[in-house]
């Protein structure tokens, strides 16, 4: 929607205000123009209903604002005098314009100084957990959102079923686009699976009067910039599924409904990154990891099969892990089963017992050093083989061997011809909202022929540690700023799906944080201490006070 719509539909919501509310204003002592000045008139609505004024804040808060409406709708019918339960379900079911009857038909008085509390249990219950469902939604929106690792693709950074808390403050911020949308949860609605957003999802509809209704982009200052090799939440840019692994047709999805994916950022904007033999090079040097990072890759381990057996191989691999021997089917690749082996790999696979195993390089020298092993091999794919990864398999690049590409950075100017526009084009068309076509060798953006462009934001270049099991940046591109959600800081939960009992839950994993230099220390215990130590203080100064 233009800035010049939006001025329209506010001027609009205002006449609607004044029309509905101007005698009701006289009624509480104040002046009919009042009802009409924006701002102003909320201002003077918290006065008249008795109210505290910050609460206009959140009458323009996205996402908050759906909350407050009923609940300024309903002390405005309370502040007259209309205290039935039915008068409230017409001041929310007829979404405020009860306050028409109260303006001009009904005989009301303005109460002055009314009483706040609750008339009944309910109520209080009622009040309690919608002021609670604003504080967490406004937490959960601009400060601190709860997320779940559901793939492998940072294994060993992050497993599957880590729980974490993602800061949104480091970057900055996002405000919600979608202003019609559930509060605290993403793009699916829970329990009755669907869309948690107003927004017509059809591709074919992309002008639809319903996707008028979104904020444009706007980001709050944050402290941080994104630094390399920093793991980092964001939209996936690619996204057209309805939910996350389940396809069926394409959907179209406002960015702020994209579903999270959280990956390492391994090239930050202005980097020229370039993938050798799976290993990345930034601007001509290779890559330095986090200590904390452990690059896996799939190795082929030729053994001696007449002295090797499955639990020699994982037990191996699992040294470090602290994982249940019951996760081997998840990390290696189930072809020491014979009937698999035979059909897949034929009698040198099943006479020699051959692995296909996803390793990191520490595991992968354990098993080096085993007599028993002749030799474990790293899997890359030979530079010049053409995969199906960005931009298109015409370049002859794979998941291992790519680039060199340069990562976009606001107020860059690349040349643009008809070989390096395909790095480019879904930058200009879709994520700059640019108008491009081309006819022959012309390029035209908006209209007129261009050889050069000028970026409009900052792109990042995201991968998993899990090299050969990650759909990331290899596949689908640059991920632009307007996508990126906000930065992981700790892990407060760990469930290994594969343990028993007690030990479905890490608990070396509780309160560890994500980023940082060396080994992982947990904070859990350090966490109960605290919470003994207030409740003991507590405890104390209730006692002192009686």
């Amino acid at each position: 929607m233009t800035l010049t719509e939006w001025i329209i539909v506010i001027l609009t919501i205002q006449g609607i205000h004044f029309l509905g509310t101007w005698k009701l204003y006289q009624k509480a002592g104040r002046k009919p123009w009042e009802a009409i000045v924006p701002i102003y008139n909320a201002i003077v609505l918290m006065q008249i209903i008795n109210r505290p004024k910050w609460w206009v804040i959140l009458l323009f808060i996205p996402v908050i604002n759906l909350i407050m409406f009923p609940v300024i709708w309903v002390e405005t019918s309370r502040s007259f005098g209309k205290n039935s339960t039915i008068d409230t379900f017409l001041s929310v079911f007829l979404l405020g314009f009860y306050a028409y009857y109260l303006n001009y038909l009904a005989e009301v008085n303005h109460i002055e100084d009314r009483s706040l509390a609750p008339k009944t249990e309910v109520g209080e219950w009622v009040s309690s957990i919608l002021f609670a469902i604003v504080a967490a939604t406004i937490v959960h929106t601009y400060i601190m959102q709860p997320y779940t690792i559901p793939t492998s693709s940072l294994e060993k950074s992050l497993l599957v079923g880590d729980f974490l808390f993602v800061s949104k403050f480091h970057f900055g911020a996002k405000i919600p686009t979608s202003v019609i949308a559930a509060p605290m949860v993403h793009d699916t609605l829970p329990f009755i699976k669907t869309k948690s957003y107003v927004y017509n999802d059809d591709p074919t509809k992309k002008n639809s009067l319903l996707n008028k209704f979104q904020l444009p982009y706007f980001r709050l200052p944050g402290f941080q910039n994104i630094k390399r090799n920093e793991i980092v939440v964001f939209n996936w840019p690619a996204d057209t599924v309805r939910q996350f692994f389940t396809k069926d047709r394409r959907y179209e999805k406002p960015i702020d409904k994209k579903s999270n994916y959280v990956k390492r950022c391994v090239g930050i904007a202005g980097d020229t990154l370039e993938i050798i033999d799976g290993f990345i090079y930034i601007n001509g040097e290779r890559s330095i990891m986090p200590e904390r990072a452990k690059p896996q890759f799939y190795y082929t381990v030729d053994t001696d099969g007449k002295n090797m057996s499955d639990n020699m191989i994982y037990n191996t691999y699992n040294v470090n892990r602290g994982e249940a021997r019951t996760a081997y089917q998840e990390y290696v690749l189930p072809l020491s089963y014979e009937n698999q082996l035979y059909q897949k790999f034929g009698k040198d696979y099943l006479l020699n017992r051959k692995y296909l195993l996803n390793l990191d390089e520490a595991n992968a020298q354990k098993l080096k050093n085993n007599k028993l092993i002749k030799s474990v091999v790293r899997n890359i794919q030979p530079k010049g083989e053409a995969e199906a990864v960005f931009p298109s398999i015409k370049r002859n690049w794979n998941k291992d061997n790519m680039g060199p590409i340069y990562i976009p950075k606001e107020g860059a100017t690349v040349a643009l011809d008809i070989n390096s526009l395909e790095l480019y084009q879904k930058i200009i068309s879709e994520y700059e909202y640019n108008t491009l076509s081309v006819e022959g060798n012309s390029i035209f953006i908006n209209g007129k022929k261009v050889n050069s462009y000028t970026f409009k934001q900052n792109y990042y270049w995201m991968m998993g540690d899990n090299r050969h099991n990650s759909e990331d940046s290899r596949y689908w591109g640059y991920v632009p700023f307007d996508h990126v959600v906000g930065k992981p800081v700790f892990v407060w939960f760990s469930w290994n799906t594969y343990g028993k009992g007690l030990d479905k839950v890490r608990w070396e994993r509780l309160f560890t944080t994500v980023n940082g230099e060396g080994p992982i220390k947990s904070y859990f215990y350090y966490f109960l201490a605290f919470i003994v130590l207030y409740i003991g203080y507590s405890q104390y100064r209730k006692r002192k006070s009686k």
